[in-house]
């Protein structure tokens, strides 16, 4: 059984008891969420698909906050010295999918 859920404004495809990392949440370690905006549920072969959203939460557990790999932003404009550098270190929460219910 896995469903599609929007998570944090992106989409993920998710099954039960799979960890996942998204963009950085407002909960702490520990505690459990329930996303409701799933568009599509597939359990054994049989097929729900929302229009948008169906009527199904997933329930999912925080189990902590990272950085992700510095990402190098390098600006240049050729014969005028003109070089910047940056760089940027995204915050994300991993979680843990606890259950699809329908």
């Amino acid at each position: 059984m896995f469903a599609i859920v929007t998570i944090a404004g992106q989409q993920f495809k998710v099954e039960e008891g799979q960890e996942l990392f998204v963009h950085q949440l407002e909960a702490s370690e520990g505690d459990n969420l329930a996303f409701d905006q799933v568009h599509l549920i597939d359990n054994g072969g049989k097929v729900s698909v929302g229009t948008p959203v169906l009527n199904a939460k997933v329930n999912a557990t925080v189990l902590g906050h990272a950085k992700g790999d510095k990402v190098l932003v390098f600006k240049k404009k050729r014969r005028k010295g003109y070089r910047k550098k940056n760089g940027h270190r995204q915050h994300f929460t991993k979680i843990k999918i606890d259950s699809i219910a329908v």
